[in-house]
């Protein structure tokens, strides 16, 4: 069916999406990749895929049945059409999936590590894992009795079940059907067994469970048992009242409304394909579940747990560790005030350190001159070292004004949590603005100097979470840059203060004025280019797709601008149109980081405009929610960001080409020198500051 999305001047984002998550799954395919870290690629598929059917599936089912069933822009098709071509997708990428994990298994057997089941367990093996059942799984084991009940069983999103059969060759009865929680995240997916040899065993603990299946029933007269695995996913959307007391009232409707989540209508069943017929029909008959995406799968399923896999001590497993590198003037300055207040740092996460910014704000909480420190979050860490500073500097007086983005999507528990603990410290905490996500991330510090007060500042395209950022590629720029600042303290005002308008003279902001400032960069490059000159737009995001960049973006190509795109998600731009997008070429680049920054780049006549942003090209980015871009002034600064992005633009390891024809292909071939953009970021930096 994919050929009928060909052939459009822009991609449908929901299938360009899938895409990127088998960008993601060839990762796990990929034989060069690491054991280990193969397993963990099919657990980001495995989380992706669930946030997708949970969020976007829900969303176009949702559409469906109000009957629109046309396209919803041009770049989104009719959802009858898309819908169907995701079930294809889903069949192939989950058969693919499967592969994947079977091979990953027979090579970690030819490792001397085995995941074994119920059935290949020795007799002195068996009464290991029987006493464990008995002591750490029983107690968290309730099952339901499906057979004649009246009522429907409520299966949890993100939880996996046993649909267990139950039978018997000797007593004539009738057989029962139950379904049983796998008790997790309460105890980990995976037992380890004792070594009886120089093997390694691991057990899921479903099949712990599958293995006491007698002992759960001991009450009913059975000897024969079957278990299969089964999850549900649910639509993850819910609705807040936007009245007139957002603000007054959000967090306690917030938390009102997460409840509606665990009941959301569900959108996709995955089972077994073992299963019987009979028993799947019964099974889905007594869920109700007509009308959802039935989706075959193997023996297991939220393979998600699989990123908290058992260590192994095998180096070759995983991939080599890369310390972050130190940036030694910041090291070895007494106070980071110091330094910054002599010209610009960037720091390139997860090559560098995010400690420098914790030690910025517990440098700032004990600082007698630090007057007041504002700042923007949107997902915080469960355990934040930044929040814990900011709470140390209200212990010692200063002035704490935080923006909690209370509605990031499946983080809202953890924001509403840090919430009541800065309001509880004292800090003053705002909610945002009605109908707009505050994703802005932003930290302003107020520091007395010579009887006027000095403004330091930290933008950042990523989020202020310690955890991601040793995951995430993401640029932070500490500043004390006037040019910056300025427009920082409107920016501040706009979100602390007052709804009134101003005027950013060097910050995009949106959606003041972000979307008519990227459409002016590149107009021009369309003059420049009609008269000659040397045009080019550099631009790296996480997903494109508004329909307005992506029309001024043909435009620029027709002119003659060459266009290169870095989009590791979601890309609505076709290229290679004759005539229309020759000059366009879009990459993607899926490696052991998450590539999560945005950076953009104008020629500018000869005089290169670079930007840092918080927003992809996203029309929600560029007009729904409250976003900051921000020049960079400093040349070397420029200079390492271009060398940065010069090399993910020669990646022909991890980098593959987003063109027409929807097939992932790799940039790179047998016969070319290698280049590997993040090894070779994480050497460049080693070697330019050590």
């Amino acid at each position: 069916m994919i050929k009928e999305l060909k052939g459009h001047l822009f991609k449908d984002r929901d299938i360009s999406w899938m895409l990127f998550n088998e960008r993601v799954l060839q990762e796990a395919e990929n034989t060069e990749t690491p054991l280990l870290e193969r397993l963990k690629f099919l657990a980001i598929f495995s989380s992706n895929n669930d946030e997708f059917f949970r969020v976007r599936v829900a969303s176009l089912r949702r559409l469906q049945q109000l009957n629109r069933n046309k396209a919803i822009s041009e770049y989104q098709f009719p959802p009858d059409i898309v819908l169907g071509e995701i079930q294809r997708l889903s069949l192939i990428q989950q058969e693919r999936f499967n592969k994947a994990f079977n091979h990953i298994i027979k090579a970690l057997q030819a490792n001397g590590i085995y995941i074994v089941n119920e059935n290949q367990l020795e007799p002195e093996q068996k009464k290991y894992v029987e006493e464990f059942f008995k002591k750490d799984i029983l107690p968290h084991v309730f099952p339901v009795i499906l057979d004649h009940t009246k009522i429907t069983p409520h299966l949890k999103d993100k939880s996996i079940y046993l649909a267990v059969r139950m039978s018997s060759a000797i007593n004539e009865i009738a057989s029962k059907h139950a379904i049983i929680e796998i008790p997790s995240p309460q105890l980990p997916r995976f037992y380890v067994l004792p070594k009886t040899d120089d093997k390694t065993r691991i057990m899921f603990i479903d099949d712990v469970i599958r293995c006491s299946l007698d002992r759960i029933f001991s009450i009913f007269n059975f000897d024969h048992f079957e278990a299969y695995t089964i999850k549900l996913t649910r639509d993850a959307e819910f609705t807040l009242d936007e009245g007139d007391n957002f603000r007054e009232n959000l967090l306690e409707k917030l938390q009102r409304s997460l409840k509606q989540r665990s009941k959301g209508s569900p959108t996709r069943f995955i089972y077994d394909n073992s299963i019987p017929r009979n028993m799947l029909e019964l099974v889905t008959d007594k869920l109700q579940l007509k009308n959802v995406n039935l989706i075959p799968g193997g023996r297991y399923h939220n393979f998600k747990d699989f990123m908290d896999f058992p260590k192994l001590n095998n180096p070759a497993f995983n991939y080599e560790a890369l310390p972050p590198i130190p940036m030694p003037e910041l090291d070895q300055a007494r106070t980071i005030f110091e330094v910054i207040s002599k010209k610009d740092f960037i720091l390139h996460h997860p090559y560098q350190s995010f400690d420098y910014l914790i030690r910025m704000l517990r440098e700032a909480a004990i600082d007698p001159q630090v007057q007041a420190i504002n700042i923007t979050l949107y997902r915080v860490a469960k355990y934040s070292n930044v929040v814990n500073a900011l709470i140390n500097a209200i212990k010692n007086g200063k002035k704490v004004t935080v923006l909690m983005e209370l509605q990031a999507r499946f983080d809202e528990e953890s924001n509403i949590y840090w919430t009541t603990q800065l309001q509880e410290a004292g800090a003053r905490v705002h909610f945002g603005k009605p109908g707009q996500k505050v994703h802005c991330k932003l930290c302003v510090i107020y520091r007395e100097e010579n009887g006027r007060i000095a403004r330091y500042a930290h933008m950042s395209t990523g989020n202020y979470n310690g955890v991601t950022a040793r995951l995430y590629c993401d640029h932070g720029l500490f500043t004390k840059d006037e040019r910056i600042t300025n427009d920082l303290e409107k920016l501040m005002d706009m979100l602390f203060q007052s709804p009134r308008k101003h005027k950013f003279n060097h910050l995009l902001v949106a959606p003041e004025n972000m979307a008519k400032q990227f459409a002016a960069l590149i107009d021009i490059e369309i003059a420049n280019a009609r008269a000659g000159k040397t045009a080019y737009i550099i631009a790296k995001m996480n997903s494109l797709i508004d329909e307005q960049i992506i029309r001024k973006l043909y435009e620029a190509g027709k002119a003659g601008v060459q266009i290169d795109l870095i989009v590791r998600g979601i890309c609505g731009i076709v290229p290679g149109i004759a005539g229309l997008s020759d000059n366009i070429r879009v990459r993607s680049i899926i490696d052991r980081f998450l590539e999560h920054a945005r950076v953009y780049i104008f020629a500018n006549g000869g005089h290169e405009k670079i930007y840092l942003a918080s927003a992809d090209w996203m029309t929600r980015n560029l007009h729904h929610r409250i976003e900051s871009g921000f020049p960079i002034f400093d040349e070397e600064i420029k200079k390492e960001i271009r060398h940065i992005i010069k090399l993910q633009l020669i990646d022909n390891i991890k980098a593959r080409v987003i063109d027409s024809d929807y097939d992932n292909k790799y940039a790179g071939t047998d016969t070319e020198v290698k280049y590997r953009a993040q090894l070779d970021i994480y050497h460049y930096l080693k070697n330019k500051y050590q």
